[in-house]
């Protein structure tokens, strides 16, 4: 009997542990859990010769961000499914290998055409969704709404009960504004499969966009002490219920979440998400007028000179502009907002110009310069979306903005924004701003 993987497709494999292993291996990929790269690296002890094991070993060690580990097991991929692959084998470790080495370009449309041809495939479906995947860090604005596209596109191929495909599925229309839907998908696959930390992160990130931030801290207390630290989104989830505390007023209690499980020096968590998390919430903090040591603004400047020293990567260069805002590094400012702009002449950055609007913005704002940072920030106020990342991620820049508007005396239009806000989302913050604005 021909092996298949976990959504029924047929893997070129003659061992029956092999096959076994990686079922285990991919769902533990798929569900950001611990222990994807020892099960997979037993999937190929098991069989050396099997092509989608080594392709989705070079998955886990790229999102583990080990370069040469990923480009070695995808080399071996290559050649073991151009040896005795099948035409979706073949086309399945190509679409991973433009992935795992940073063609991105390159893997979006492979992924996309690969789907199309064969959508349970769930390894290359998983590549081009999430606030990280592949549509987000496009440079598209409209990237939220080609996720749920794809999703609905496939619907139909998977069955009611998939927790995989619920998870992505929902996550997607919730970033899209149809956050009941969204969080009743969400809701269904946590529910089928809690060992599934995309499953809480994407049923955190339903709640926050309804306006549900005590349920998301809540949801993430029980939820986080079942999932290891040596988990990828420990960290990233932990940091949503710093968030939530935030909103309701709570400084504290999100400084404790965030000593506790988000700085550089205990989470264990991508270097992308260590450091977005760290800014993002260190700059809330003092954007909302609390209290911030300088010793956590400084352990935040070691980690990022240490990880991203090259610009180029707009998700992350934004919050380097908030970073060096923050820290009066205005050398740095300057140089990083230079090198963006040359890179936008070029045509090589993606995101475009909203990338060093808001680096300027960020050092206008840090400066005093309220005025300055709302002319730079307010037409750019509609391609943020282009940076990546989630909607919760990305409402630093907005919350800039509001705060900016505010400071600035201008009154009507801070007004107008809550107002949209507070009918997209209601929160604590939002309405406290309001009444502020109102008296």
């Amino acid at each position: 009997m021909a092996e298949v993987d976990s959504r029924g497709l047929p893997i070129s494999t003659n061992s029956p542990e092999a096959a076994r292993l990686y079922r285990e291996g991919v769902d533990l990929l798929i569900a950001a859990w611990p222990g994807a790269i020892e099960t997979l690296q037993q999937a190929v002890s098991a069989d050396p010769n099997f092509a989608l094991a080594h392709a989705a070993l070079a998955r886990a060690y790229a999102i583990r961000v080990r370069p040469a580990d990923a480009k070695a097991s995808i080399a071996n991929a290559s050649e073991l499914a151009a040896r005795n692959g099948t035409e979706r084998e073949r086309s399945h470790v190509a679409t991973l290998a433009f992935a795992v080495t940073g063609q991105a370009a390159k893997a979006l449309p492979a992924a996309l055409a690969h789907v199309d041809r064969w959508p349970r495939d769930v390894v290359i479906f998983s590549l081009p969704l999430g606030a990280f995947g592949l549509f987000a860090f496009s440079g598209m604005a409209d990237h939220d709404q080609a996720r749920v596209d794809l999703c609905e596109k496939h619907a139909h191929h998977f069955d009611a009960d998939d927790w995989w495909f619920l998870t992505y599925r929902g996550w997607s229309h919730a970033e899209n504004g149809s956050v009941r839907l969204g969080r009743d998908l969400a809701q269904r696959a946590f529910d089928l499969k809690p060992a599934n930390a995309n499953g809480a992160h994407a049923l955190s990130h339903a709640m926050f966009e309804g306006g549900a931030g005590a349920e998301a801290e809540q949801l993430v207390a029980r939820w986080l002490p079942t999932y290891d630290r040596s988990g990828i989104l420990h960290g990233h989830i932990a940091w949503h219920q710093a968030l939530s505390a935030l909103e309701r007023g709570d400084p504290a209690g999100a400084l404790a979440v965030y000593e506790t499980h988000v700085q550089p020096s205990v989470s264990q968590g991508t270097p992308i998400n260590i450091l977005t998390d760290t800014v993002s919430l260190l700059w809330r903090l003092q954007l909302y007028g609390h209290q911030v040591p300088d010793s956590l603004w400084q352990t935040a400047r070691n980690y990022a000179e240490t990880k991203f020293a090259k610009p180029g990567f707009a998700f992350i260069d934004a919050h380097l502009g908030l970073l060096s805002a923050a820290t009066g590094d205005k050398l740095a400012a300057s140089e990083r907002v230079a090198a963006l702009s040359s890179l936008v002449e070029e045509g090589t950055m993606a995101a475009g110009p909203v990338v060093p609007a808001i680096c300027r913005a960020a050092l206008a704002f840090a400066d005093g310069n309220y005025s300055d940072c709302v002319r730079i920030l307010e037409p750019m106020a509609g391609e943020v979306a282009r940076i990546g990342g989630s909607g919760a991620q990305r409402e630093v820049i907005e919350d800039t903005l509001l705060v900016a508007l505010m400071r600035s005396g201008e009154v009507m239009k801070a007004g107008a924004l809550l107002d949209e806000r507070l009918h997209r989302r209601p929160s604590p913050r939002d309405i406290l701003w309001k009444s502020q604005i109102a008296a």
